[in-house]
Formats: structure tokens, sequence, C-alpha cells
């Protein structure tokens, strides 16, 4: 990985704010260290809690200057709009119900915005989000973070390459087992994943489903035409969906089917992909993300991994370390972070970046989630009906 064009083209790091992922946060955390793994970020200021006294005793702790603890969002926006040294980029970690008000602050304000998944709650939200990034100019990096992984973009690499040959058939699961246990009861205080209007209209859906959808447009290159869904809870009492599954049909007349769970007993984290074409399939699982399985029409299976032989530029930019050794999630987090400031750096120095920087989730791939989740949800309720992407 190039050593750090982010000072090459600015001399000096990009200021970052945070919103959100304040104390005990795990999504907070792995933000914060991928912003710091390349050096490419310096973070400066941020409103961690809705509580302005948690917030500012969690921003002295990350070493926030004095004037830079702010009470709420607003200020925050505000005050660093107009600040000499100012923030460049702010980064959203928030429950789901506000990623959609502080992106549009953020860009109001001028600042390139990094923002957690799903990027927002509802279709609206998404459509107007989108024509605000575009119209602004400014970047927008959607942490899909599993699009990082040096052998994901080698299969996407490879797909780009023509080596896999007119894509037919897709195959995608997305299975955990964090809310298998029946005998655990609801929460006394409910939590904002487990709220309909804060935490979206489908918990698996936004969770990871947005996650799967997202891996195989980004691999394949293919968008939906339409899908043909089910949707609903298999934990007898559960008031929030915990699975989802559906057939796809891709624009270019490839088939393919998804499912969706976080109810699989046992199961850790189990995000899985197989993409077949004219000429092979390959295969890629999370669990093991250092090994692509490569299956040739003709030949025997290969294993590609990353800095071996047969990777192409865009895996080779995204490996940190030498070859057999693992790199894994911080590191494919990280990677979005890295691509991300390099491409902002570049509009703020009116510099052209690199081409395989803009690999990263943009708001198009955020307005094509939610519109996938919309989909999913419309078509359950008509039994399954083919319904339009």
């Amino acid at each position: 990985m190039e050593l750090n064009p982010v000072f090459s083209m600015l001399g000096r790091r990009l200021r970052l704010a945070v919103i959100g992922g304040g104390p005990g946060s795990f999504i907070g955390a792995m933000h914060r260290q991928a912003a710091r793994l390349d050096d490419r970020y310096e973070i400066v200021t941020g409103v961690l809690s809705s509580d302005p006294e948690k917030s500012k005793n969690a921003g002295r702790e990350l070493g926030f200057a004095a004037d830079r603890l702010y009470s709420t969002v607003g200020q925050l926006l505000q005050t660093e709009a107009v600040r000499p040294d100012g923030v460049d980029v702010v980064a959203i970690m928030t429950p789901n119900d506000s990623h959609f008000e502080y992106a549009m602050a953020a860009l109001e304000c001028g600042f390139d915005v990094i923002c957690d998944k799903p990027m927002t709650n509802t279709l609206q939200e998404a459509e107007v989000l989108h024509d605000k990034v575009q119209q602004s100019g400014l970047v927008f990096c959607l942490t899909h973070n599993y699009t990082g992984y040096p052998m994901v973009r080698q299969a996407k690499a490879m797909i780009e390459d023509g080596q896999l040959g007119v894509i037919r058939l897709v195959q995608v699961e997305y299975v955990q087992g964090g809310k298998a246990d029946e005998t655990k009861p609801m929460p006394d205080v409910m939590t904002w994943k487990y709220d309909p209007i804060r935490g979206g209209p489908s918990r698996v859906m936004g969770d990871i489903g947005t996650h799967a959808h997202n891996l195989v447009r980004f691999i394949t290159g293919l968008e939906l035409s339409e899908v043909s869904a089910e949707i609903g809870t298999i934990v007898p009492g559960r008031l929030i969906h915990d699975f989802a599954g559906a057939l796809l049909r891709f624009e270019n007349g490839a088939r393919g089917n998804f499912w969706v769970t976080q109810a699989a007993a046992g199961v850790e984290n189990c995000l899985r992909i197989r993409v077949s074409g004219s000429k092979g399939s390959l295969e890629w699982m999370q669990e093991f993300p250092q090994s692509l399985t490569f299956k040739p029409l003709q030949g025997p299976s290969q294993t590609r991994t990353p800095n071996g032989p047969g990777t192409l530029p865009l895996a080779a930019r995204s490996s940190r370390i030498v070859a057999g050794h693992p790199e894994g999630f911080h590191e494919a987090f990280a990677n979005l972070y890295s691509d991300a400031a390099e491409v902002i750096s570049a509009r703020r120095a009116g510099k052209e970046a690199d081409p395989l920087a803009s690999y990263f989730p943009n708001s198009l791939d955020g307005l094509l989630g939610i519109r996938f989740v919309e989909s999913v949800i419309q078509s359950s309720k008509a039994d399954g009906k083919w319904t339009q992407c």
C-alpha cells in the first residue's frame, strides 16, 4: 500500500470529526481505529453521545482540545465550518434514524462524509441524500467494510478482467446466530435496534441484508432487476425480522439467491458468496478471508491469496503485509477510510486521485441498498410476488 498520498497532496493529515460511537460502542471504536491505521486522518473532535457530559468526557479521553468539546452535532458542524483549522471530514456512526439528518447537515456545511450503513432508514431519505451528494460534489463513503478485503477486491478485478466470462449465477448468504437463543428475554428497555422507527423497517435487512446485497453488486458489477422474497420472524414471540430469503433476477439475465438470518443457532458470522460465469466460478467466505477459490470451466480448482500468484492491482493495493500472513476485519474497514482519504485529499487539492482509490461504496450504493430492502419487504407482503428493484 502506498505510504501516504494525503501528505503529498495536502501536506498534512485530514482532520476528522466523529459523530456517535461513544464508550462501549464496538462500531465506534472500529471507525476510529480504521481512520488511524494508515495515519491519513487526525481525529480532532466529535460528539460521541447524545448526553453532552458523557460526550465531553469521552472527548477528553480521546484527547480532544478543550475548545473542541461540543454539546451537540449542530454546534460542532457550525463551529468547525468557520474555524481556520476546521475539520475536513465528518464520520457518522449513530443509530440508523439519524444518519440522514447528520449527513445532510455535514454536506450542507461543506464537509466530506463517511457514514456507517445503512445510509438511511427510508427510500425517500436515501433519494434525497444521494441527490445532495451529487449536487455538492463532495465525497460520500458508506462503510460496507467487506468490500475492503483484498480477496473480495481480487474477485471483482477478476470479473472485470473477463476471467469468469458472462456472469450467470450468484449465491449470497449472511448467516449469524446472535439472535437464536429463544430463552433470552426481550430487553426491559428497548434499544434502538429493536425500535422500528429508529432501527428501520427490518432489523435483519438493515443490519446484514444490506451488506450481502452490496457485496453482490460490488463483486459482480451487476444490477438487480427483480426480487421474489420472504421476510419475517423465525423465533416465536420476536417482534423484529430475523430472517429474509429471496430469489434474484439481474439485468443481464443472471439468476441468484439471497439468504440472511440472525437466528441460526451456533453460527458466528458467516458471510459467503459464490459467483458463476460462463468460464468458471469464484467462492469467498468472510470467516476465511485470505482465500478466494477460483474454479475454471477447464482445469483444476485454484486458490488465490493476497500477494500470491495472479494477484491483480486492485487486490494488491489493499494488502498490507507479506504473503502468507492473515489480514482481517480491521484492515478491510481501514481500506475504505484510506481510499476515501485519497479521493477527498485529491478533491481538496484539485488533483486526480488514483482510480483504484475510488472503489469504496458511495451514496448510490446506499440508495440501491435501501431500494433493495424496500423491494424485499414489498415482495414479502405480496406473498413473494416478483417486485422491481
